[in-house]
């Protein structure tokens, strides 16, 4: 760490998928198998940079799209940043913009919900997918009849200030955060003292790469839409596929060293998956494992995923 990631490290192209909604993505391995990288918030698809040379030379047409709104990718016009507007803008990529009639795919954070609700939304689509320290489908009774604590706990309550304000008031927020400066400093403490990171697994440099795009005003404001869905403070495109069991061939990873998501995770996920290998807990890591721990990231999906290269 030190050294200020590339920027330009990959070429980024552009693509209108749906609706009027121009979506910017980096490739790389074109022909092999394709593999969707879909990031979170506060993140781009920056936070794949040590993902995406590795895996496509494994075999793999890497995509790690923007989501709209967010980084290269434009502001949704209809206004819609929930988890169907999303898995629809990626499944159009891949299959009619890229050609691609199947995918595995991986993602964190809203990237996992997104990923989720793809592989149920267009059945097959998805082959595989890797998931980790994301929201899990809301099964609460399921949860509660193995075992498993239906609200969280303190601690995660505590931690989840941002999402209430992201989501009910967002306009006051963004006010607040008037300059790029204060806009890049609010993300940076999601990577900092806010504990979702493991200790250490940032440094400045690699902080400043990923707030950058969060320093326009109108992307910030957009990337808390989804928090907005979510509360009801935002009207939704359509029902998200997000209230039942998933049968789609699942690997699960859990950084422990994340503040903001569940530590049941790991226990949810056997309830949410019918097809599960693992899940893994992963030393070392924490909201950003694919970052964090980008070599064991990398190996582990690469062995994952062999048979359909």
């Amino acid at each position: 760490m030190g050294d200020a990631p590339a920027d330009d490290a990959f070429a980024v192209e552009h693509a209108e998928v749906r609706d009027g909604v121009g979506i910017g993505y980096v490739r790389a391995g074109a022909g092999g198998y394709p593999l969707l990288l879909v990031h979170g918030w506060p993140e781009t698809k920056r936070i794949w940079w040590r993902n995406i040379g590795p895996l496509a030379e494994a075999g793999f047409d890497v995509i790690a799209p923007d989501l709209r709104g967010f980084g290269d990718s434009d502001l949704a016009p209809d206004g819609f940043y929930d988890l169907a507007a999303h898995a629809r803008d990626m499944h159009a990529l891949l299959r009619d913009v890229l050609g691609h009639e199947r995918c595995a795919a991986a993602g964190g954070d809203l990237g996992g919900g997104v990923v989720q609700d793809l592989g149920l939304r267009f059945e097959g689509f998805v082959e595989r997918q890797v998931l980790f320290n994301c929201v899990l489908p809301l099964l609460g009774p399921a949860y509660e009849a193995a075992g498993i604590a239906s609200e969280p706990p303190r601690e995660v309550r505590m931690a989840a200030d941002y999402f209430l304000r992201q989501g009910r008031e967002a306009d006051a927020l963004a006010a607040e955060l008037a300059t790029e400066q204060q806009r890049r400093r609010y993300v940076g403490e999601f990577y900092g003292h806010r504990f979702w990171a493991a200790p250490g697994g940032f440094s400045r440099e690699e902080v400043d790469f990923m707030t950058e795009p969060f320093a326009d005003a109108q992307r910030l404001r957009a990337g808390w839409g989804n928090y907005e869905s979510a509360l009801g403070t935002r009207a939704l495109s359509e029902r998200p596929r997000f209230f039942e069991v998933s049968d789609v061939p699942t690997l699960a990873l859990y950084g422990p060293d994340d503040h903001v998501i569940w530590r049941q995770f790991p226990q949810m996920c056997e309830v949410a998956f019918s097809e599960l290998i693992g899940p893994f807990v992963v030393p070392g890591a924490g909201h950003f494992l694919q970052w964090e721990r980008a070599g064991l990231f990398n190996r582990t999906v690469g062995y994952f995923l062999r048979d359909l290269r």
